[in-house]
């Protein structure tokens, strides 16, 4: 007999307690991605994360090297940084009593350090935290876990990857947030689903035509792959046609990814979208069961052709039309599992990995097993 499979049921899309699970067990024991190296380019230069409660930053040391920090005073437990990235003059400073630190973490100056008894700057460094650099990304963990690092996680890929030369990228913007009134599982979901492409985006669906595609990894699941050619391209959309047009030829890339769209989720809140020209991440952030922050930045490497800014505001245009038409429909799926009648959904078996996900997170949580919310959360 075949194995039916299953979403989650509703009330995990909603529920506070189980949301008070999901921090721990489905966020924080995994990576968190914090920013590129191209962000912090100078010794000094920071960048900061939040998530929950947790409050992190990278910064470039003298010696080149970046390191994370949990962001706050070793004194009082002050937030030593408040801005999203800028550059430390040659200390970072608390703001409440001064208390001084090197790039390293090294608490360096304490003023009325006198009045201090049995003290010793050395016991009293910056809090490290657990990071690894992918492909230029600086990613942080929070909570000690057997999660793989990313390289690991993205092992079957790399061969791919490595030819779009992301650790050579540079930032094209700032950070943007951009708030959604839905359980950060929608968009994770919404963000791997494939059956809805040709019925919701007819922009998108006509770029790649059917040679959209979706699949699991081969090692256990930890990344999920989406991805489509435009050169299938069979709409008479106005951006997609100039888009076609402008997109000039890549040196970098072999002539099979001239027009690939290729999109990775790295269990169980990321996403990285890379196209020829740029490439993106949407990190999905949790708020509380019924909010989620997209936090996002677009990269590509240095080009200076007028076709390649044209492919890339292009590029913004198309996407952003798929991000409207993602947004209503996450909302009324939200809208849908607030009436707490729905339970659990039948999902196709090529709907491989929104299969995976409800399986990885009945792993984690096996509460989420149950059809009703159970009466001891």
């Amino acid at each position: 007999m075949k194995k039916v499979h299953r979403s989650l049921p509703g009330w995990t899309y909603t529920s506070e307690a189980f949301f008070e699970l999901e921090k721990t067990e489905l966020i924080l024991k995994n990576w968190q991605l914090v920013c590129h190296i191209s962000n912090i380019p100078k010794a000094g230069d920071y960048f900061t994360f939040e998530i929950f409660n947790e409050r992190v930053f990278v910064i470039r040391g003298e010696d080149k090297n970046v390191r994370a920090f949990h962001n706050f005073c070793s004194h009082r437990g002050t937030k030593l940084i408040d801005e999203t990235s800028g550059t430390c003059n040659r200390k970072i400073t608390c703001p409440y009593h001064a208390w001084g630190y090197d790039f390293n973490g090294n608490l360096i100056k304490v003023p009325y350090e006198d009045q201090f008894i049995d003290f010793n700057k050395n016991d009293h460094k910056l809090k490290s935290v657990e990071m690894e650099i992918f492909q230029g990304f600086i990613f942080v963990k929070l909570i000690e876990s057997d999660v793989p690092s990313v390289n690991s996680q993205f092992a079957p890929y790399l061969d791919e990857i490595e030819q779009y030369k992301l650790n050579e990228m540079k930032p094209l913007g700032r950070i943007t947030m951009r708030p959604r009134n839905v359980n950060w599982k929608q968009i994770a979901d919404n963000y791997v689903d494939a059956l809805h492409i040709p019925v919701a985006h007819p922009g998108l669906s006509g770029l790649v035509g059917k040679s959209y595609g979706v699949e699991v990894s081969p090692n256990n699941g930890y990344i999920h792959k989406m991805w489509g050619d435009g050169k299938n391209s069979r709409e008479k959309n106005l951006s997609n046609k100039l888009y076609d047009k402008y997109l000039p030829y890549m040196n970098h890339l072999p002539k099979n990814k001239q027009r690939y769209w290729v999109y990775y989720r790295l269990w169980p809140n990321l996403a990285f979208d890379i196209y020829p020209e740029q490439m993106d991440f949407m990190q999905f952030i949790p708020i509380d069961a019924k909010t989620t922050m997209i936090r996002e930045i677009a990269y590509a490497l240095p080009d200076d052709r007028r076709e390649t800014k044209a492919a890339q505001y292009l590029n913004w245009r198309i996407n952003r039309q798929v991000n409207n038409e993602d947004t209503k429909l996450i909302n009324l799926v939200q809208e849908g599992m607030n009436t707490n009648y729905f339970k659990s959904g039948p999902l196709a078996s090529s709907e491989v990995c929104l299969i995976d996900s409800a399986n990885k997170i009945r792993e984690a949580i096996p509460l989420s097993s149950n059809e009703t919310e159970p009466k001891e959360l």
